[in-house]
């Protein structure tokens, strides 16, 4: 079951619902742990959360997947060391724990969902419309199928987690934040200053003369760390993805037409109809109200009624796929418009339908189309030539061929690395730019060695990257004499800033003292400047977000120094005006704040009841089973 709950959350709801409750697990866990909860029993029994018990097997296939999925997504498989470094056992578990503690509250509320509502929410999910934009409902069978479920199965999943919404959204919906911590944050946000400042740069530092061969010689021992060259890898690297071979794939007219005829129904946007329904507890009370209706009642008169207005629903206009009750569909589309069908025993109960109006299908022509198939065409190709030309790689491989013998032997594009250290630059401090996009071949280069066979690498997006470590250059320290240029700059760079601080700090006394700034930068040939409306965070005001950080600490009418935009720089200012926002509630900058602060007391009041709905509905886990699962060590 709980399988089922963790794909289920990969739809519209789950990702709502999961993204909330994700969040409140890794802080209810992170404050109060699950250290206490740990205890040993039962050998098929991974951990139980009131009623419920979650077996080792399903947690094993869960805690799989999840790494894989993981694994993936960051281009590189996960191992069972690093998913416990990284807490992945933790973060999985608690996941599980969170959903059935929740389930099991629901259960004890007696909380529901009525069956209509769960149909609406599946047909308004966009992974199940079609390429009309429509609900599919083949589309959806394929995709629920594909995970494991049928149909009843899948709704009853959806209701759980409606139900879990529905309990987070009571603990935590209306939850506001105090008026006196939302003005603090508006003025933190929104709060603007002004300065007058003079800007000392490296010409202010005066000439300064070349070192002496024993003060660079000594300069360079004390700071020898900073020069020392990093290790470099000599790579050779194969690139195989659909993009590089759709521009060897060549598409027919024929194919394009063929490919048209075979997905015509993609290029058809079917018939729409605006369906209305009301729904009968009974088929007594249908046949009665479709009486009165063939005695001349009309429909919009009957669906306004007090008792039957609230069992009214417009669908609006709605493909017939739209309708998830197949006998509902089957009846709406078979009525003619402005006309009111017979009662009708659909899934959810009786009803009457009325359809006000129609409109026609449409079918897109193959001159529209035959870009787009060209490139669908071109790209399955591509892709089915790159998973052939994939296991031509690996079978050389096999046979003991290296990376470049084997790109030789299959006429593939071998890409050779010169030099390359581990933040991907090459001897002369250039990012590289030859490296294949999507995978990250230089963290795995470096986790290698020369000669060794590595697995191929999944590229982001489709495709396959192989390389190999030809050479490596360690690390060393280069001698002075080869570097000589650059510890020099370096050393000028350090006397500048030093006189700069020493002069700045003059500057700074002055003006605590009470000079005005604009006779200190006359002393010392400054232009004295202004900078307004100047706001926290900020970087585009032409200061760095270390100068602003240093413009708010200080009080109005105060002065300090501040780093400029180079290393060098230095900026004497003082705080001429502050303006205090205003705080308005309606303002879009104010309900920002506001949205911020009331997420965040949410996931508060969330974390808060986890803590208490865990400690209510009695929570153990079994830590011998957990560590059979993910390789950890056994508990002493």
């Amino acid at each position: 079951m709980l399988r089922g709950i963790h794909r289920a959350s990969a739809n519209w709801l789950g990702r709502a619902v999961m993204g909330v409750i994700l969040g409140l697990i890794a802080i209810s866990f992170g404050i109060w742990g699950i250290g206490d909860m740990f205890r040993g029993y039962g050998q098929s029994t991974l951990a139980k959360v009131g009623r419920t018990e979650i077996g080792v097997e399903q947690f094993r296939q869960i805690y799989s997947d999840r790494l894989q999925e993981s694994g993936r997504r960051g281009g590189r498989p996960i191992t069972p060391e690093l998913a416990r470094a990284l807490g992945f056992d933790r973060q999985i578990l608690g996941q599980l724990v969170a959903e059935t503690a929740l389930d099991e509250r629901a259960r004890d509320l007696n909380l529901g969902v009525p069956e209509a509502e769960i149909a609406k929410r599946i047909t308004e999910d966009p992974s199940f419309r079609g390429f009309n934009g429509q609900f599919d409902h083949n589309r959806f069978l394929q995709l629920i199928r594909q995970n494991g479920f049928t149909e009843p199965r899948f709704m009853a999943e959806q209701r759980r987690l409606v139900l879990r919404q529905q309990l987070v959204g009571a603990v935590s919906g209306e939850a506001a934040p105090p008026k006196a911590l939302a003005e603090a944050v508006n003025r933190y946000q929104n709060e603007l200053r002004s300065i007058e400042y003079v800007l000392l740069n490296q010409s202010y530092a005066g000439e300064i003369p070349p070192p002496a061969s024993d003060v660079l010689a000594k300069y360079y021992d004390d700071h020898k760390v900073l020069f020392r060259a990093p290790e470099f890898r000599k790579l050779v690297v194969l690139a195989l993805t659909p993009a590089e071979l759709m521009a060897k794939i060549e598409v027919s007219d024929a194919d394009i037409k063929r490919a048209y005829e075979e997905r015509q129904s993609r290029y058809v946007t079917p018939e729409r109809r605006q369906v209305q329904q009301i729904i009968f507890p009974n088929p007594d009370d249908a046949r009665a109200a479709a009486d009165r209706l063939a005695k001349g009642l009309s429909f919009e008169a009957l669906a306004a009624e007090p008792g039957i207005k609230d069992r009214f629903t417009d669908l609006g206009m709605v493909a017939k796929t739209g309708i998830i009750d197949r006998a509902t569909a089957d009846a709406a589309f078979a009525l003619k418009p402005g006309t009111v069908s017979e009662p009708v025993e659909g899934r959810f109960g009786t009803v009457l339908l009325n359809v006000p109006k129609i409109e026609p299908g449409q079918t897109q022509p193959l001159e529209k189309v035959s870009a787009e198939l060209k490139r669908e065409l071109s790209l399955d190709r591509a892709t089915r030539e790159m998973q052939a030309m994939r296991d031509k790689v690996e079978d050389e491989r096999l046979d003991g061929k290296s990376l470049t013998q084997a790109a030789e032997k299959l006429t593939l594009k071998l890409r050779t690395i010169e030099a390359v250290d581990r933040s991907g630059r090459d001897p002369e401090g250039n990012k590289l730019t030859t490296l294949p996009e999507g995978v990250d071949v230089i963290a795995s280069a470096f986790a290698s060695d020369v000669g060794a066979e590595n697995e191929a690498l999944p590229v982001q997006g489709g495709g396959y990257a192989w390389y190999e470590v030809v050479s490596i250059t360690p690390s060393r320290d280069r001698p002075l004499d080869e570097i000589k240029p650059q510890v020099e700059k370096r050393w000028r760079d350090d006397e500048t800033a030093a006189r700069l601080a020493t002069k700045t700090a003059e500057l700074l006394d002055k003006l605590k003292l009470g000079t005005p700034l604009t006779d200190i930068a006359s002393a010392n040939k400054l232009k004295v400047q202004t900078a307004t409306a100047l706001k926290r965070g900020n970087a585009m005001s032409g200061f760095s977000l270390r100068t602003l950080n240093e413009i708010f600490r200080v009080p109005k009418g105060g002065a300090s120094i501040a780093d400029g935009e180079t290393a060098t720089d230095r900026v004497v200012f003082r705080v001429t005006d502050i303006v205090v926002p205003p705080f308005d509630s309606a303002s879009p900058e104010t309900k920002k704040v506001m949205e911020v602060l009331q997420r965040s007391l949410a996931e508060d009041l969330l974390a808060q009841y986890m803590a208490r709905l865990q400690t209510d509905v009695g929570i153990t886990i079994n830590q011998n089973a957990l560590n059979q699962v993910t390789g950890g060590a056994s508990p002493n």
